[in-house]
């Protein structure tokens, strides 16, 4: 059952304390609960929630959503989290609470279905709310201090479906498009220790599939004692060269074969069903790592397509980057938009992709978010292809680098002056990818399935520009505030001097 609540947000001097006194309102919890659209947030998911009579009445919306929040802003675990919850007022009260409550709210095992049920689809859309609303604000007080009219907007018309031509569309604000790998939290793989873990976990589930006839029949030789030994043998080697790393791997791919016939043959006498869910998930990773790795192994190859590299994540991918402290990553490959400082995603993926096929793709949703093309896009060479600047043509907007062909002398300059300039805004998309991977988490996603790992980063981006939005709010306070000393400095000096 779930109940709607979010009818009113309370103010801070209206939480009730049991200790006394009251909540301080330029605390940062209580500035970023009013930051947050929860009513609009409450309205739109809660059909996510059951809303049967029956049952225990849920959690709240604002709750989940509070507690991935404080959660991902903290860097806390789990458990952490709801300990921590309820020992500060103010976190409380930022989850919507009417007065402080010594108990834990929730259980912790709870926070890993409040990541599943607000995936990273409803976490962008709260994410663009934050940032239309911002861009509002930003452009009503532009529109506030500019005395002149605005400009007549640019070339590029929107077409209906018969082809007719509607009003020109117009070109504001600048795109910054660029990609980056987040890397899972998972050790470095080798094909030696991925053939030995799953060596010991075939192990396992012989032993599970044999317990029904312990004493009744003779337990298949699975050599799991030698098999270690060699397999020990090569990992200590310092030294190991390659046609001994290759012996090695292939000791270790039959002792696997052979523990893959015995599963095979237990199976027919006792069934998976004994088996438990994740014994059953691993016995069909590994069949299809055992797939890969003997043909990688037969053809003297170290590449094939959907490489897993993690049995216990067998989604994560190895993400080729080139960059000078690791070659390869493994995790998915997030590609964003900044826009105004604020970034957006647009697409992740744990499969490796050309980001230069994302432009067109945000350039639309750049359309649907804010009804204007961008005046002009920012980005790496990789996004300049032949498809790309064609469609940049086309809609009037500029795309960052040379043009094609040979630019005259006198353009030459004016070329290197706008080229420094786009590289001194594009390096605001190099500051969030160092600000969320240094700070947020974004460098190692802990998150262990596929879908909690996308939801994780989709609250990444969305605490940086809830963030962002604070340092904004507090700097605007601090200005006013400074506006306000001086101005009644002034007017007493000028009391003062009058005769």
């Amino acid at each position: 059952m779930y109940a709607h609540n979010q009818d009113q947000q309370i103010l801070p001097g209206e939480f009730f304390l049991p200790f006394g006194g009251k909540l301080r309102e330029d605390n940062r919890w209580v500035q970023l609960a009013h930051l947050i659209p929860w009513r609009r947030v409450e309205q739109e998911y809660s059909k996510l929630f059951s809303t049967s009579a029956r049952g225990g009445r849920a959690i709240s919306v604002r709750i989940a959503l509070g507690a991935l929040i404080i959660q991902e802003r903290e860097g806390f675990s789990d458990r952490d989290l709801v300990q921590h919850i309820a020992e500060n007022p103010y976190m409380q009260y930022f989850l919507g609470l009417p007065a402080y409550q010594e108990e834990p709210l929730f259980h912790p095992s709870l926070m890993t279905h409040f990541r599943k049920r607000l995936g990273p689809d409803v976490l962008n859309q709260v994410n663009e709310w934050i940032v239309l609303a911002q861009r509002a604000n930003e452009q009503h007080d532009n529109d506030d201090d500019d005395d002149e009219p605005p400009a007549p907007p640019t070339s590029g018309e929107k077409t209906s479906a018969h082809g007719e031509s509607l009003e020109p569309i117009p070109h504001r604000g600048k795109l910054i498009l660029d990609a980056t790998c987040t890397p899972a939290d998972i050790a470095f793989p080798t094909d030696l220790s991925l053939l030995n873990e799953a060596r010991e976990k075939l192990e396992d589930i012989i032993d599970t599939l044999h317990r029904p006839y312990k004493g009744k029949r003779k337990k298949p030789r699975d050599r799991r004692q030698q098999a270690r030994r060699d397999y020990l043998r090569a990992a200590k080697n310092r030294k190991l060269s390659g046609k001994e790393l290759r012996k090695a791997i292939g000791k270790q791919l039959r002792y696997v074969g052979r523990d893959l016939r015995f599963v095979e043959q237990l199976a027919k006498l006792t069934g998976l069903t004994v088996l438990t869910r994740r014994q059953h998930r691993n016995l069909l990773v590994i069949h299809e790592l055992y797939r890969q790795q003997l043909e990688m192994f037969r053809t003297r190859s170290h590449r094939i397509d959907d490489r897993i590299v993690n049995i216990a994540q067998p989604h994560v991918r190895p993400m080729v980057r080139g960059k000078v402290k690791a070659n390869v990553e493994f995790g998915a490959k997030l590609a964003i938009s900044v826009v105004n400082g604020y970034s957006l995603m647009e697409r992740v993926s744990w499969d490796s992709f050309n980001e230069g096929t994302t432009l067109i793709e945000s350039v639309e949703n750049y359309v649907k978010r804010f009804g204007c093309y961008p005046e002009a896009i920012l980005a790496d060479k990789i996004y300049r292809n032949r498809k790309n600047l064609q469609y940049c043509k086309k809609h009037g907007i500029r795309l960052s680098g040379p043009k094609l062909g040979r630019p005259s002398k006198e353009a030459i300059a004016e070329h290197q002056r706008i080229g420094r300039l786009d590289a001194g805004e594009r390096n605001a998309v190099e500051g969030k990818f160092g600000e969320g991977k240094r700070k947020y988490g974004l460098g190692l996603i802990r998150a262990r399935l596929r879908q909690t790992s996308e939801t994780v980063i989709a609250l990444q981006l969305l605490v940086m520009n809830l963030n962002r939005k604070l340092r904004l709010l507090l700097w605007f306070i601090w200005v006013t505030f400074a506006r306000c000393n001086f101005a009644q400095t002034e007017a007493a000096i000028q009391f003062i001097q009058q005769p």
